[in-house]
């Protein structure tokens, strides 16, 4: 028999309440077992069990109605077989993440640098004075203030600590959220099983050992299982096996399903076998578990090799993670602070020995260590503040933010680095159906009994013998999974359950007022002979069953192009066959089908086939043979409207910069119609509309290979492609990312819900799988579920992708302009006061404030509409804009020529003591308060300043919009006041007056008009095109050699560990 079914005892085997007993086979039999393949698991169940129906009875379940479901039922297979859970890999804990924040190179040396003058500060060597150690102890009079010496170290290591703690909650926090995205995910994935009889659907977590599990075409199978009867059953088995033909189940050869694996064609049910850690997948985590040490062995060895070198190679860029590529940050700053730690000593050194002709004496080695050590903390100062640490941190809070708020726009994150590829998106490849429609389609035309009905016909208008051929056709070849609900509130619509073409069908029945489910009641599933699955190769569907007389019946559906050819019959006005020419087939095509896809209709024809029993069983594998000679019943048109919403957002979309395509398989004049409805297509527009027959003619050789240059002639005016195959969208879209046409490279998205659209979605730069009708396949080859399926979803998610890489270019532009800043007054200060006017936990302080603060502030901007006024910036665009390099070295300039016009003349200018060239554990001075605290305020009004990238003025625009960037700069002030007034001999402060505060805050205001004044055109920043913006010669190169190259695998590489397939 060709149909694999098993045979089963009428009714429920399941007994309520008689589960006292053990199970009549053991968890280590059913393992055994599923370590089986082919003919060898059919040999062993037969001589251990008998049958497949042998092992549902000793799982005490039943073939047909399932499980009953009962608590206390399902916490015993629980008990006995495990849960169908597999253990996440053990979170790191705060004491880890705070030891990995440890190991920071600046941190450590700060450390160092702080015990060692920590431990000098206690200790005063008998003898050493003023006199016999020259100037250099010179002022060293308080003795409060020299006994106050061990504050500043102590200060330090405070400092350090705080830093580490936020770092380590950051982590702690960044872990908690791609953890509960994990969850979310697994939480929506569910699986269909029967239960008490109902088909039902339940999380995959709930699924146990006996559970009978209905499979179809694109799903994940959750769990192990024995197949119980299958229809034209294939699995892809790579992900377990390696192998990557696909694999035929049937009772007869290999019934053996696997978890992890797909079903890429058929449908059928199976009673699960084994779960979670029981499973095949289960036993390969556990392998891998088992090996984890071991591998964080190596990963421990590979750690020590030697970083790879600083590069400007693309290939690089996307091989090295963040923290690597700081290392051409981290040389730039570890050059300036040895620089500065060389020179101060030689300063030390030859104002000591050689000005002042003094010798090295025992007693002065601490007090010269001493001032040592204070050198080489000034020099760790200016590393400090080189290197942007801030960055990754930046990227994190804003990748981890938008992927929270883009759930609520239906847009559910899996791999975060898509999120900030979208806003770069130049092309969307979108599919029709569900995507661009409503999916929900209802027939509202038919051409039956030589008459082409406009509205559905009344049933007393189709011969009785049609009607009852149609209703047996549509009621039997379909998936019986496939269902029309009552309404879940009163007055609204019904409920359309599975396939939605095929729910358009079951309408049909009903509005003929027939009722499908008596007949599916009277020849259930598992009596169906044969099945031949719906795929894209077909584009058809049919299903056979044996008549009393041994003969076989076979009902067809299919596109109507596809399935019209093989027609050789149709029924006529009488509901008798008459035969059918091509003639008359190119007649239907122009009169019935070409005006109903103009219509925008797709069009799907009804057929079947009988074969007589003394002609013998057919060759069931010989589709060529057995899908030809159909008698055509029913054509019809089938209307799924276009979303009301989108329209507005394709036109958005065009605004923005990006081309949609629409790839379908529909019929090209229905994808034509529903194209110009959308607004993919405009009248008067010059783009081509193509069918994959005639697209592949134009850009394959004569040895069938695609040739890229023959389709850079096609896709830039390409909007529609219809008739398409899997293959065609994955030639399309490989074909624009490779293209090389144009200013930039295209970044192409795609929307995919069919298990063969899972090469396209993998191939894109970013792959959007339908969460409603999307297949699992597809979904665990997407980027990005959409939940709603809804193309407005997409428009949001290029919104938010924008709005990623502008606050992190917001950051950038901040956080750089104070390294700017701060290196070169640390560096220049020292060298010409033997002193930096920022103390090292000023410094920190600083460094706090432009890492966690500023990330937090800029990298949580709500997007706005006009983000989507204007172009993409394409694969090619630096990060930096010229617009951004103005403003940073714009700022720059401002702020220093403030800071050394405070240092070298704020005492004149404020009529207060210098602060220049003070002493070994001379008391905080006002001078250098002032200049720290202006500092700060420059900073943080710069921070505003730092709210627009693009040259707008009114940096205040929408500003209340966003609490957190509010919250932020107030919180930053007011600790600011504390740490000035308060602060100390450990911040190196002193308290200021009113007049003093309001001086500083009226210089930090200049930071704002300063802003203003700078805001002269500049050249173009390429927004419109994307192009090179600056190409090699990069501004920033030059000034503090940050690599112009962009976001996308760069900067986000290095969260790897933990965002992988989220």
């Amino acid at each position: 028999m060709a149909n694999n079914i098993v045979d089963h005892p009428p009714g429920n085997s399941v007994a309520e309440g008689n589960h006292d007993g053990d199970f009549g086979v053991s968890m280590e039999d059913l393992k055994n077992i599923m370590e089986l393949r082919s003919s060898e698991a059919v040999t062993m169940i037969q001589e251990k069990f008998g049958d497949v129906q042998s092992i549902c009875r000793r799982l005490k379940t039943s073939p047909i109605e399932g499980l009953s479901g009962n608590p206390v039922d399902l916490e015993k297979r629980h008990a006995t077989f495990g849960k169908n859970l597999i253990p996440p890999k053990k979170a790191k804990t705060f004491l880890q993440l705070v030891w990995e924040a440890l190991q920071d190179v600046t941190l450590i040396i700060l450390e160092v640098a702080a015990i060692i003058s920590l431990g000098l500060s206690f200790y005063h060597p008998p003898g050493g004075d003023g006199e016999s150690c020259g100037q250099a102890a010179g002022g060293v009079e308080d003795e409060g203030e020299a006994q106050a010496g061990w504050i500043e170290g102590a200060a330090i290591l405070f400092s350090v600590i705080i830093v580490v703690l936020v770092t380590a909650f950051n982590d702690w926090s960044k872990e908690k959220q791609f953890r509960g995205l994990q969850s979310r995910i697994e939480q929506e994935q569910k699986f269909t099983v029967i239960r008490k009889g109902q088909v039902i659907q339940i999380p995959v977590a709930e699924i146990v050992v006996g559970d009978i599990a209905q499979i179809k075409y694109g799903d994940l199978l959750p769990a192990d299982g024995i197949l119980i009867q299958g229809n034209d059953l294939k699995i892809d088995e790579s992900s377990l096996t390696g192998e990557s033909d696909h694999v035929r189940k049937s009772l007869e050869k290999d019934p053996m399903l696997l978890s992890g694996t797909h079903v890429m064609e058929g449908s059928g049910r199976m009673v699960v076998s084994a779960v979670g850690l029981n499973s095949q997948t289960g036993i390969i985590f556990t392998l891998l578990g088992a090996s984890e040490h071991d591998e964080e062995k190596k990963v421990k060895k590979s750690k020590k090799r030697k970083p790879e070198r600083c590069s400007d190679s693309p290939e690089k860029h996307l091989k090295i993670p963040i923290k690597d590529r700081a290392l051409c940050l981290f040389s730039t700053g570890l050059f300036m602070s040895a620089m500065t730690v060389i020179i101060l000593i030689l300063y030390f050194v030859i104002n000591t020995f050689l000005v002042q002709n003094l010798s090295w004496v025992a007693e002065c080695t601490p007090i010269y260590i001493q001032y040592f050590v204070k050198f080489f903390i000034i020099g760790v100062t200016v590393l400090v503040v080189a290197v942007p640490e801030g960055l990754p941190l930046a990227v994190t809070i804003s990748l981890a933010y938008s992927v929270k708020k883009m759930m609520k726009d239906n847009n559910l994150v899996r791999h975060l680095d898509a999120c900030e590829t979208m806003g770069n998106a130049t092309a969307i490849c979108s599919d029709k159906t569900g995507t661009l429609t409503m999916n929900r389609m209802t027939v509202v035309q038919a051409y039956i009994g030589d008459t082409h009905y406009k509205t559905v016909p009344e049933p007393e208008a189709i011969k009785p013998e049609t009607l009852e051929m149609l209703v047996n056709s549509i009621s039997i070849n379909s998936a019986y999974t496939t269902k029309i609900l009552p309404p879940e509130k009163e007055g609204g619509l019904p409920r359309h359950v599975g396939n939605k073409t095929e729910c358009a069908l079951l309408g049909l029945v009903l509005g003929l007022k027939r009722d499908y489910q008596p007949i599916r009641d009277e020849i259930p599933e598992e009596m169906l002979y044969k099945v031949y699955t719906f795929n894209s190769s077909r584009k058809s569907m049919s299903t056979v069953l044996k008549n009393a007389d041994g003969g076989f019946r076979m009902y067809s559906k299919g596109a109507s192009e596809i399935v019209l050819r093989k027609c050789s019959h149709i029924l006529d006005a009488q509901g008798q066959p008459r035969v059918f020419k091509m003639k008359d087939r190119d007649e239907m095509v122009r009169k019935v089908i070409e005006p109903m896809a103009c219509d925008g209709l797709r069009t799907i024809c009804v057929a079947y086939r009988d074969f007589p029993a003394e002609a013998g069983e057919p060759n069931w594998d010989n589709e060529n043979d057995i899908l030809d000679n159909l008698t055509c019943i029913v054509v019809v048109g089938i209307e799924d409207p276009v979303r009301p919403e989108v329209p507005e957002a394709i036109a958005k979309c065009q605004r923005a910069g990006i081309d949609v395509r629409m790839v379908t398989g529909d019929n090209i004049n229905t994808a034509r119609a529903i194209a110009t409805k959308c607004g993919i297509l405009q009248p008067g527009e010059e783009f081509l509309c193509l069918e994959g027959k005639e697209f592949n003619q134009q850009i394959r050789n004569d040895k069938g290979e695609v040739e890229q240059e023959r389709l850079d002639k096609v896709w830039p005016k390409l909007r529609v492609l219809a008739r398409s195959s899997p293959t065609d969208k994955h030639t399309l879209v490989k074909g624009i990312i490779d293209s090389t046409v144009g200013e930039t490279r295209q970044v192409v998205a795609v929307t995919g819900d069919g298990t063969n659209d899972g090469p396209a979605l993998k191939k894109a730069d970013v792959g959007f799988a339908m969460g409603i009708a999307g297949t699992d396949v597809a979904k665990e080859a997407s980027d990005i579920i959409l939940t709603d399926d809804n193309f407005t979803s997409i428009v949001k998610a290029v919104m938010w992708g924008r709005n990623v890489y502008d606050s992190i270019s917001k950051f950038l532009q901040f956080q750089l302009t104070v390294n700017v800043v701060a290196v070169i007054v640390a560096f220049t200060g020292a060298c010409i006061t033997q002193d930096s006017p920022l103390k090292a936990v000023q410094m920190l302080w600083v460094n706090l404030i432009m890492d966690t603060l500023a990330s937090l502030a800029l990298a949580t901007e709500p997007p706005t509409e006009s983000l989507l006024l204007r172009r993409p910036y394409g694969r090619d665009k630096p990060l930096i804009s010229r617009t951004m390099m103005k403003n940073i070295l714009g700022h720059a300039v401002f702020q220093l020529i403030i800071i050394f016009t405070l240092l070298f003349a704020g005492e004149v200018l404020f009529d207060i003591d210098s602060g220049r060239n003070a002493p070994l554990h001379s008391p905080p001075s006002e001078h250098y308060t002032i200049v720290f605290n202006v500092f700060v305020m420059m900073q943080l009004f710069n921070e505003i300043n730092a709210r627009k990238i693009h040259g707008e003025r009114n940096v205040f625009e929408g500003i209340y919009r966003n609490p957190i960037f509010c919250s932020v700069v107030l919180g930053t002030f007011a600790l600011q006041i504390i740490i000035v007034q308060f602060g100390g001999k450990p911040f190196s402060c002193t308290a200021l007056t009113i007049d003093q505060w309001l001086w500083c805050i009226f210089i930090g205001i200049g930071e704002l008009l300063w802003g203003q004044v700078s805001l002269f055109p500049v050249k173009s920043d390429c927004v419109g095109g994307g192009g090179r913006c600056g190409g090699k010669k990069g501004l920033l190169r030059a000034a503090v050699m940050f690599p112009s190259q962009p976001l996308p695998w760069q900067l986000l590489l290095h969260m790897k560990a933990v965002s992988n397939k989220v």
